[in-house]
């Protein structure tokens, strides 16, 4: 069955909107609870913030260290969800059942699989 990653992208949270969100932690443990009890969830977490995050890059045969992630955006990788679902349409039903949907945003992408053994993402359908 395909694995698709649902990435969770958000604004860093000061006190107030941190604490809104929290509210929101019942409907994100029963969620998880429900999709892990049905196999379709395979792994999540939460990320810390940006300001712990070190990003790395190879050039030349030079290693370079930057304090800071990938890019400087509004919106940052702040968790994920790994999913198995039976296509593209079940999964990005599941992201829009996230609460970050609501305030943040979700990236769903299928994970390419190299093992000829494992089956492939089903095709995308069509977008209008």
């Amino acid at each position: 069955m395909p694995q698709f990653m649902l990435l969770l992208y958000t604004e860093e949270a000061e006190a107030e909107r941190s604490e809104q969100r929290h509210a929101d932690m019942s409907e994100w443990i029963e969620l998880s609870r429900e999709m892990r009890e049905s196999g379709t969830l395979l792994a999540n977490g939460r990320l810390t913030s940006t300001d712990t995050a070190t990003t790395v890059r190879v050039r030349d045969d030079r290693t370079e260290l930057v304090d800071g992630p990938f890019a400087v955006t509004k919106e940052v990788l702040a968790g994920y969800f790994l999913v198995e679902c039976s296509d593209l349409d079940e999964a990005l039903k599941h992201a829009a059942r996230l609460p970050i949907s609501r305030y943040g945003s979700v990236e769903v992408r299928a994970i390419a699989h190299t093992d000829p053994d494992v089956a492939s993402p089903a095709e995308e359908p069509e977008r209008v």
